[in-house]
């Protein structure tokens, strides 16, 4: 008796099994493209010098079948005030080439990301030219998506660090955005 309910349990299992995993990888789309913003904390020695800034995002998702594993190229633009009287702001853009890894979950998605990238701040003060740079970086975080109907939004926040020759810039951006 406990034999043939052991064989019925692994027969339902083997059927039902695709069935969710080809649900969950139906609602994967291959490309995604999305944007995103939200607040953009300054850390380490830039928190000395600088305010909460703001950013703004604009993504291409690359998710590859019948892995966790995806790609995502980020372009990524950071401004932050100086704490100083004088109108001097830095301005961050980034663009990032980055893996995402999914963690496994039913409803809301947990996943991490991270990757390197061309980080470009420029210096601006009235009175005087804008001074840009450029600088090889990276970022490591984390995220949740929220499936909707029509597209997917997501809600995360990445440590970015570059270096310069005066030291290092890390920030973290904590922005809320959707995916089509």
């Amino acid at each position: 008796m406990k034999r043939s309910l052991y064989l019925a349990i692994a027969a339902i299992a083997l059927v039902a099994a695709p069935r969710v995993s080809h649900a969950q990888l139906g609602a994967l789309k291959p490309i995604q493209l999305g944007i995103a913003g939200g607040a953009a904390q300054p850390m380490s020695d830039l928190s000395d010098g600088a305010k909460l800034g703001y950013n703004g995002t604009v993504a291409m998702a690359i998710n590859l079948p019948f892995i966790p594993v995806g790609l995502r190229i980020d372009g990524a633009y950071n401004q932050f005030a100086a704490k100083v009287a004088g109108g001097a702001k830095l301005h961050v853009m980034s663009a990032t080439g980055n893996v995402v890894w999914r963690l496994p979950s039913i409803g809301v998605s947990p996943y991490l990301i991270g990757g390197a990238g061309l980080y470009v701040p420029a210096v601006t003060a009235p009175g005087s030219a804008s001074v840009s740079e450029n600088h090889l970086g990276w970022n490591a975080g984390a995220g949740i998506n929220l499936p909707l109907t029509v597209f997917k939004a997501f809600v995360e926040a990445r440590y970015n660090s570059y270096s310069t020759d005066a030291g290092s810039v890390k920030f973290v951006p904590v922005t809320f955005g959707i995916m089509f």
